[in-house]
This record gives C-alpha cells, sequence and structure tokens, in this order.
C-alpha cells in the first residue's frame, strides 16, 4: 500500500515517463522526415519543384531536407549544395544450357554488378531567399 506521500511522486513519475514517449515519438518522425527527404533528391524532383523567382528556402528544406553545405558567393547571395551517393546491387542468375540425344547438361552462373549513383545540387537564393538560379548533376559509374 502506498503512503500519501508516496502518490504524488508515483504520480510524477508515471506523467514524465509518458512526456518522454511522446517526445521519443516526435524525434523519431522528425528523423523519419529528414531521411525521406533526402531520398526525394532526384533529377525528377528538381524540375517538377524548383522555380526560379518562385521557390521559397521553405519549400526547398520540405523537399530536400537540410542542405550538405551552405555557403555565400562574392555578391552576398546565398548557396545550398546537396550531395547524395547510392551504391546499387543487382544480382541475377543466368542459365546456360545444352542438351544432346544421349546426355545432356546445364550450369547456373550467378551475376553480381554493383554501380554507384551520385547527384549534387546548387541552389542560389536571392536576397528575399527566393531561388534565383540552381544547377544539377548526376552521374553512374
Amino acid at each position: 500500500m502506498l503512503s500519501s506521500g508516496k502518490i504524488p511522486a508515483v504520480v510524477a513519475m508515471v506523467m514524465l515517463s509518458g512526456c518522454a514517449t511522446q517526445g521519443q515519438r516526435d524525434l523519431d518522425q522528425a528523423n523519419s522526415q529528414a531521411a525521406n527527404a533526402g531520398n526525394r533528391l532526384s533529377q525528377g524532383n528538381v524540375q517538377m519543384n524548383l522555380r526560379i523567382g518562385e521557390t521559397r528556402k521553405a519549400d526547398v528544406i520540405e523537399v530536400f531536407g537540410a542542405p550538405n553545405i551552405t555557403t555565400r558567393d562574392s555578391t552576398g547571395g546565398e548557396l545550398w549544395s546537396y550531395q547524395r551517393y547510392a551504391r546499387v546491387t543487382q544480382i541475377g542468375t543466368r542459365a546456360n544450357g545444352w542438351t544432346v540425344m544421349l546426355g545432356g547438361g546445364a550450369s547456373d552462373q550467378s551475376t553480381v554488378s554493383e554501380t554507384t549513383r551520385t547527384m549534387t545540387l546548387i541552389i542560389r537564393f536571392d536576397s528575399n531567399d527566393i531561388v534565383s538560379d540552381f544547377r544539377s548533376r548526376t552521374s553512374e559509374f
């Protein structure tokens, strides 16, 4: 049985554990959104979402997440740079077979190919935090 002096302490612990759980859920959701934003960096999304003279910084962050690098150029304009790298591994099986009238044979060969893809996006903002120019480049090797 709990004494009346211990009840407030137990209630406080229960309430604080609820806050910690909600705080962790909020943090997990924010991390998930940031990770998903990084996955949206593609040529198609760049062309669909960036409009010179229209797109604001807040819109860029919403679509692409936080930039990797921010700098200022000699005119005072702000530049944001995004770099994404992905390694794509494809595994397949190639079947080779032959048959002769009195006998036959077959063999399977596993194939593995690995490709590295990169994308760089550089966005220039004017003094009103609106996109004034952008360039993107992709490569695959």
